[in-house]
């Protein structure tokens, strides 16, 4: 009973939850979940979505909540104990949710739904989720029999397994590597950057500065320090994580062959002939093929630029840096120096603009203007002291108190055992419960997890301009899950929409980071209080498209490697050969032989995007071209963001992406808003 898992609470109990509990309350939450399978497949429940639902989903969303959470905390605070308990039931979990994908007992009660008289009558909605059920139960193995179901089966688990270990090996290898680098090789490096890491090395009792893995540490290192032995030894530790290069006990060479291999097998057993074809059912592409064409295509138009972008960073590498070989560890050196001289700003300079709070409120009233909504502080349990927690309110008309939309926890700063990355995860779902039809909707929960530089001294938090990016970029992902007025849950907010689609609110967002307009009333100096000059931002903005060349083709890079990779057979014996078979054909810089970049690839590996990394490239066309809409009218156009809301946010998963955006746009989406935002119109 005193089981925080186990508690009814709206939200989590982060705070009280401990290792010993996970364990324990999974022997509830999944006996409770197998005893609602067998009585929603035996003779005294109808073949009636309510009846299923009532019985089914009630239960399963309970067993998701809680161990929604376990993997977040798992995520997020990691630990040798929580992360022994997550692995102890990871296999358990899986288990029953491929057991309940692939149950023929279940399936045939959704398909006499499905086919029934009522099936008509169903709202929009109810009819997406079920169709989208019926496409889930052929994929997750209901339509197989014996061997083949018992192996589907055991190829879920050991996947499961498998993913997970290739992200605890790059969380290790990130985690337990430092240099303690002395005052002298840290010239260059930006002051906030030397007193944090030398507090760090301190706090150890130790001399000089610590530098880590970490994105905070790694890259103003790899930015500005002089020391080029000092780049070179942290770039060789980065791209070599995780890899035989290092510790063996944390080597994903293994790993990455044995889940190519699975999941080519999965593929087959369900009639695909490759896990690419299999990957891009539910999504807006309709093959490996046509994703390809799409991904070279964008590849030859960028290659002339990311050309140009090399040459020259090459050349004043050369003439101003005294450095005629420039390595990989020196690209982000030179580019930086490059990119003050030729916009007269640096990184630094503009980062003591971006105070956190400031962005903050910023980024809060752009969302409050544009969509009609309040965000205000709120109170939860939290897993980390620096953890906040917010409400977003609508106004609900006349003297009636604000109603609740949705709320969300924000997690902003990188630490020891916390996954490196952004994202964003739900806590639940918007939905009319069936175990409450006459209460209140049930709101949705979000959390939004950032690395950034945690504050240093008495300052507050100082932001880079990718960073305020970033958080935009997940604030996007957090209003398409929060703002959704979709009751059904399994197409409210992100849920049901098509993978490669699901950017799009994200990449959307990312957009007002270059808006005069918006950045003028998110920036305060540091010191000053100051807003960013206008005259900054002119630089700034001229430079956005710098090296965008490199970087388009950077992104190609990897997703063309991701699709290729699930499209060949033979791939997962030859990984290094693929990825250096895609640097030959699209890359302008060849990387050192020892980086082993996909050793770290969890997107693809551990995170959902195999198959689907592609996507961001796909979104951005989509989210480029929802942004022009706001560029054609005026950037908060009350209509605009109205319509907006309503027919991509609000919307959901409820319909495919496709008709949202054309209910937005009017029409088809187009490439000419993204090639003008990239500078390559």
């Amino acid at each position: 009973m005193n089981n925080p898992l186990l508690q009814a609470g709206d939200l989590p109990a982060f705070a009280d939850i401990r290792p010993e509990h996970i364990t324990p309350a999974l022997d509830v939450l999944l006996a409770d979940a197998n005893a609602a399978l067998e009585r929603a497949v035996g003779p005294e429940v109808p073949a009636e979505y309510d009846a299923l639902s009532a019985v089914l989903d009630v239960p399963l969303e309970r067993l998701s909540r809680a161990w929604g959470s376990v993997g977040h905390l798992n995520a997020v605070a990691n630990t040798p104990e929580l992360r022994a308990a997550y692995n102890e039931n990871l296999g358990r979990v899986t288990e029953f949710h491929t057991r309940l994908g692939s149950d023929e007992r279940l399936y045939a009660k959704y398909k006499a739904v499905a086919t029934g008289p009522a099936a008509a009558t169903l709202s929009a909605a109810r009819q997406r989720a079920l169709a989208n059920a019926m496409r889930d139960f052929v994929l997750s193995g209901a339509e197989l029999q014996g061997e083949a179901k018992q192996r589907f089966a055991a190829i879920q688990e050991r996947s499961a397994a498998a993913g997970q270990a290739f992200s605890e090996h790059v969380l290790d290898a990130t985690d337990q590597w430092s240099y303690h680098a002395s005052a002298a090789e840290m010239a260059g490096v930006p002051d906030d950057i030397a007193q944090s890491t030398r507090e760090a090395a301190q706090a150890e009792g130790q001399q000089g500065h610590k530098l880590t893995l970490h994105m905070p540490v790694w890259m103003p290192v790899m930015q500005y320090a002089d020391d080029r032995a000092l780049r070179e030894r942290l770039y060789r530790a980065y791209v070599t994580r995780a890899s035989e290069l290092g510790p063996p006990e944390r080597d994903n060479s293994a790993l990455m062959s044995e889940l190519l291999s699975l999941r080519q097998e999965e593929a087959a057993l369900l009639g695909y002939p490759s896990y690419a074809q299999l990957s891009l059912v539910p999504k807006m592409a309709e093959s490996p093929a046509q994703v390809m064409t799409f991904l070279r295509d964008l590849a030859r138009r960028a290659r002339p630029y990311a050309q140009r972008d090399l040459a020259e960073v090459q050349a004043f590498a050369a003439e101003r840096l005294n450095l005629p070989d420039l390595q990989p560890w020196d690209l982000a050196y030179a580019s930086e120096k490059l990119k003050e001289e030729r916009y007269a700003f640096s990184e630094q300079a503009v980062k003591q603009y971006f105070t956190e709070p400031r962005v903050l409120q910023g980024l809060f009233n752009i969302v409050e203007t544009l969509f009609e909504v309040r965000i205000r502080p709120d109170t939860a349990p939290v897993w980390h002291e620096s953890v906040r927690f917010y409400r977003i309110e609508r106004h609900a008309g006349g003297d009636a108190a604000p109603q609740l939309v949705g709320q969300f926890y924000l997690d902003p700063y990188a630490r020891t055992g916390k996954r490196p990355g952004a994202w964003m995860d739900d806590v639940r779902g918007r939905w009319a419960r069936p175990d409450r039809r006459d209460g209140p909707v049930q709101t949705p929960v979000a959390q939004l997890v950032c690395n950034f530089a945690a504050p240093v001294g008495d300052k507050p938090a100082l932001l880079t301009h990718d960073d305020v990016i970033t958080l935009f970029h997940e604030f996007g992902h957090g209003l398409h899950h929060m703002l959704t007025q979709v009751d059904e849950l399994a197409v409210a907010g992100i849920s049901g929409v098509e993978w490669d689609a699901v950017e799009l609110p994200s990449q959307f967002m990312e957009n007002f980071c270059w808006e005069w307009e918006v950045l003028s009333r998110l920036t305060a100096h540091a010191d000053t209080g100051e807003p960013l000059p206008r005259e900054l931002f002119e630089r700034m903005l001229a430079a956005r498209n710098f090296q965008s060349g490199l970087q388009t083709l950077r992104q190609i890079e990897f997703a063309l490697f991701d699709m290729r990779i699930h499209a060949e057979l033979e791939a997962c014996n030859a990984v290094q050969r693929v990825i250096d078979e895609v640097r030959s054909e699209v890359a302008v810089i060849m990387p050192p032989a020892f980086n082993r970049f996909q050793h770290t690839f969890s997107h693809i590996f551990a995170g959902g995007y195999s198959a689907g990394y592609y996507s961001y490239k796909w979104a951005e066309v989509l989210s480029a071209d929802a942004f022009a809409a706001f560029e054609e009218s005026s950037l908060f156009d009350p209509d605009t963001g109205r319509r907006y809301r309503r027919e991509i946010l609000e919307a959901g998963g409820s319909r495919p992406a496709m008709e949202s955006f054309k209910a937005f746009r009017g029409r088809e989406p187009r490439i000419d808003a993204l090639l003008r935002h990239q500078g390559m119109a």
